[in-house]
């Protein structure tokens, strides 16, 4: 007829290099992912592990909340911050999101 069959042929000895090729935008892909997003991540949680480690007695602090305050007790996983004279709330120490530098609190 006017249509003959199409059969189809094996790309022969390079099907081993064909079959890596493919698999070449993936890599890159995660490549690009990992030094855009998850290591700059990573850092940034390790920064902040560091700051709350170091969290000491009369450090001036932000909360994730947006309060300002001193910091009057340190514990293992809660900390007690003095927002004004004689209101001392305690919270959870990841609750922390800033060390300010000492003297940006007048009030306290």
């Amino acid at each position: 007829m006017l249509i003959s069959n199409a059969f189809a042929q094996s790309a022969g000895g390079a099907g081993g290099a064909a079959g890596l090729m493919s698999f070449l935008p993936i890599i890159l892909m995660f490549v690009v992912l990992w030094f855009i997003m998850i290591r700059p991540q990573m850092k940034r949680q390790k920064e902040t592990k560091a700051m709350l480690e170091a969290l000491t007695k009369g450090d001036e602090v932000i909360t994730a909340g947006g309060l300002l305050g001193r910091v009057t007790k340190v514990g293992d996983q809660y900390v007690s911050v003095e927002l004004a004279d004689g209101i001392e709330v305690s919270m959870q120490k990841n609750a922390v999101v800033n060390v300010l530098p000492k003297g940006t609190l007048k009030s306290i």
